[in-house]
């Protein structure tokens, strides 16, 4: 038997070595002129590499260039691949080692125009109202849960009603849930205002109804008669003592709510910021004027947008911005915990006084004098994050600088300075990652990076980040560790598998949707959540294909169950559109 095989591997050669490693590279692609990167990870040594179109043509050839380090004990070495030279139109992939990587595309840059489309149809499948929760047209008000903890989002006894009923329908979802939070849709609507705004022809015209459709609910969960903000449509969880249940509960469709058997789904409650004439918390101040005076910057009618900047003045007087306290975000506060808010009033002044401005209103000097001091007191106190949903100073300053501020040098120094605590973690991280992936919310601080690059650019004119936002683009769209694109649709291999309940019951996909992706290993140590017995079980096998690149304190899991790692959010969505509109423009 031995002489028989020894004769046979003589004939037909030893058993091929499998390649080993993998090639990530942004699955959408750049623009001819863009810095253009790919990564080689691997548990061996560099090698030569060729990029090759569509029908398989050699168009490039190079060396990989230097070890960037290791990813984790499989893969050593991750070598950076340098693909700027290549600039002709066309769809591409790069080979390296027997491996080849996902394709991606050159073109010009309003090929960012599809995925930011495909945002845009997440946002329509998000909107609630008709069929999903009629009945929130009128309903109740309820004073502020007890919890029974300060890091939990059970309630301590029984819900007290203090009013309504109001009509709250409308507005989109939060996330994979279908808790409604102002604190979070005067985020999302303020930057797709900022879009419309900053876009050009390439923006998607279904945007306009979007934005359009956030403000309408916005103008609900404002009472200027009363003077009060509703904050929050819904409760997350239900009571220790186990006579109601929250909306984290249970796994179901929203059309299915209205009739539900359990009181809080079927009649959801709603909860204020404050008291009827009560001051409210300066960040919710700050960004629900923003959207009502961004909209007043576009509005094309100018008895409407005079009517947007109105109440966007109204809200902004209310704000308390003295014995601040703790901020109001949602209930529980742990589930948003924001603690800054001198960027929110900063950014509300900033968003006045353009919509003044345009409209020719004495009170725009005012305006711009408020904002110029919160944005020399968050300089001053606040420093330290970059643009998401916590921090919006980045478009706070650039509004501030086109408003006409006397103070652009110190703004500018502080744009800048975001940028470079990106680039500071990007230059130790082997994929170019701008963004702690070690945390929540990765990718929407992804995002926000790559469009801190262009709005630095729009008010400088000075390009030196633009290579790097590009990288924060292609990150997020599949050049990192896990070869995921982490918006659903977009590229080769996008999450397939999102903690999104529509998709998991309906079995159609959540197009556009933008997860947070890789967070920190140890949140999966007690698993990957509840709910299983309702849900459809997504991957069908149940296998985490993507545990073997787990590293650097990071995981990603792709699995429904991983509301970790896979849950899409409004917020997520948002940012990752306004950033691809910025550079679609380029």
């Amino acid at each position: 038997m031995r002489i028989v095989l020894a004769l046979t591997l003589a004939l037909t050669g030893a058993p091929a070595m499998q390649p080993s490693g993998h090639i990530r590279v942004d699955q959408v692609g750049f623009a001819p002129g863009e810095a253009k990167h790919a990564y080689l990870m691997t548990g061996g040594r560099p090698a030569d590499f060729t990029v090759v179109d569509h029908r398989g043509r050699q168009v490039l050839k190079g060396t990989a260039g230097r070890d960037l380090g290791a990813w984790n004990a499989a893969y050593g070495h991750v070598y950076d691949l340098d693909l700027t030279g290549l600039k002709r139109p066309g769809s591409y992939r790069v080979k390296a080692a027997g491996l080849t990587s996902a394709e991606f595309t050159i073109a010009p840059s309003a090929l960012l125009a599809e995925p930011a489309s495909k945002i845009v149809t997440f946002f329509g499948g998000q909107r609630d109202g008709g069929k999903r929760h009629a009945n929130d047209k009128a309903a109740d008000v309820y004073d502020w849960p007890v919890f029974t903890g300060p890091d939990t989002d059970q309630i301590k006894g029984e819900l007290t009603r203090v009013g309504g009923p109001v009509d709250v329908e409308g507005g989109w979802f939060d996330a994979g849930d279908y808790l409604k939070f102002t604190h979070i849709l005067a985020y999302v609507d303020t930057l797709m205002w900022a879009a419309r705004r900053d876009g050009g022809p390439s923006v998607d015209p279904r945007l306009k109804s979007e934005a359009n459709h956030g403000l309408k609910y916005l103008d609900k969960m404002w009472d200027g008669a009363s003077k009060t903000l509703y904050i929050q449509v819904g409760v997350g969880a239900g009571n220790a003592e186990g006579t109601f249940v929250g909306d984290h509960d249970i796994w179901r469709l929203p059309e299915s709510d209205d009739a539900s058997p359990e009181k809080y789904i079927r009649n959801r409650p709603v909860f204020r910021a404050a008291p009827p004439g009560e001051p409210i918390s300066p960040n919710l101040a700050g960004r629900t004027a923003a959207a009502f005076a961004l909209a007043a910057q576009v509005e094309p009618d100018r008895r409407k947008a005079r009517a947007w900047l109105e109440q966007a003045a109204e809200i902004y007087a209310m704000a308390r911005t003295t014995d601040v306290g703790r901020l109001v975000t949602s209930l529980p506060h742990a589930f948003y915990p924001e603690s800054v808010w001198r960027d929110d009033m900063e950014l509300g002044g900033a968003e006045l006084a353009l919509a003044a401005q345009r409209l020719g209103d004495p009170r725009a000097a005012e305006w711009l004098a408020q904002a110029s001091h919160w944005a020399a007191e968050y300089i001053a106190n606040d420093t330290g994050d970059t643009l998401n949903l916590y921090d919006v100073s980045a478009l706070a300053h650039t509004d501030l600088i086109r408003a006409g501020a006397g103070m652009k040098d110190a703004l500018v120094a502080d744009l800048k300075a975001q940028l470079e605590i990106g680039a500071a973690r990007a230059a130790k991280d082997p994929f170019r990652a701008g963004a702690r992936h070690d945390q929540f919310d990765s990718v929407p601080h992804a995002f926000g990076l790559a469009a801190t690059s262009r709005l630095y650019r729009s008010v400088t004119g000075d390009r030196a980040y633009d290579a790097f936002g590009t990288q924060q683009r292609g990150w997020a769209f599949g050049a990192n560790p896990w070869g995921v694109s982490f918006v659903q649709g977009v590229g080769d291999n996008s999450i397939a598998c999102p903690h999104y309940q529509i998709a998991n019951l309906t079995g159609r996909p959540a197009t556009g949707a933008v997860v947070n992706g890789p967070n920190a290993a140890s949140l999966f140590d007690d698993g990957l959540g509840g709910h299983f017995e309702e849900m459809a079980k997504c991957p069908a096998d149940g296998v985490d294909r993507y545990e073997e690149f787990t590293g650097r304190g990071s995981r990603f899991v792709d699995d429904v169950r991983s509301w970790q790692a896979s849950e899409p959010a409004d917020d997520f969505a948002a940012i990752a559109l306004y950033a691809l509109t910025l550079m679609a423009r380029d």
